[in-house]
């Protein structure tokens, strides 16, 4: 694909790169205040969340550890397949620790739901769920995050870590995807 090609598929900025970040600094202090003082654990669900990840950890000021888990629900398209695959997961002992999952987007539930019901089995402190980007209307199961930066309509969007196939991740921002 050339890069003419690459950028006419970008329709629209949704949310800026700027946006982003104010956002991100918002719920970097909330955290801060809600768990200092006790051991915090960030579960990064790659890809779509690495670049979040790395920008939300550098605005918590409070120690904190980072894990990662994978988990597929769409494969080769811009349509969840309704099946969810975890195909990494996490190394550590969660018992001794605050889980925040830290997602890039809550789409259908499907994933969420189907981790935070494995990882509540292993018995963490406490659980919690933050988001960038949350299309509730979208959902097919009832599903609901304790953080979520951006609610936006049912709109195939990519960048900031967001891919179609695994491109469009390097966008410092999100945008609209479009076929034509």
């Amino acid at each position: 694909m050339t890069r003419e090609e690459y950028n006419k598929r970008i329709k629209e900025v949704l949310i800026t790169e700027e946006e982003i970040k104010t956002e991100i600094q918002k719920v970097g202090k909330e955290i801060d205040k809600l768990y200092d003082g006790r051991p915090i654990l960030l579960v990064s669900i790659l890809k779509g969340s690495f670049v979040f990840l790395a920008d939300l950890c550098r605005a918590i000021s409070v120690p904190c550890e980072i894990g990662f888990m994978c988990a597929k629900s769409y494969y080769q398209g811009t349509v969840s397949t309704g099946l969810v695959n975890i195909t990494m997961d996490l190394e550590q002992d969660i018992s001794n620790y605050h889980v925040v999952i830290v997602e890039d987007i809550v789409d259908t539930g499907r994933t969420l739901y189907d981790i935070t019901k494995l990882l509540k089995t292993r018995n963490p402190l406490s659980l919690h769920v933050l988001t960038l980007v949350d299309k509730p209307s979208r959902r097919v199961v009832e599903f609901e995050t304790d953080w979520s930066l951006f609610t936006i309509p049912d709109k195939f969007i990519i960048g900031y870590g967001l891919d179609l196939n695994e491109l469009y991740r390097n966008l410092p921002y999100i945008a609209i995807y479009g076929e034509d």
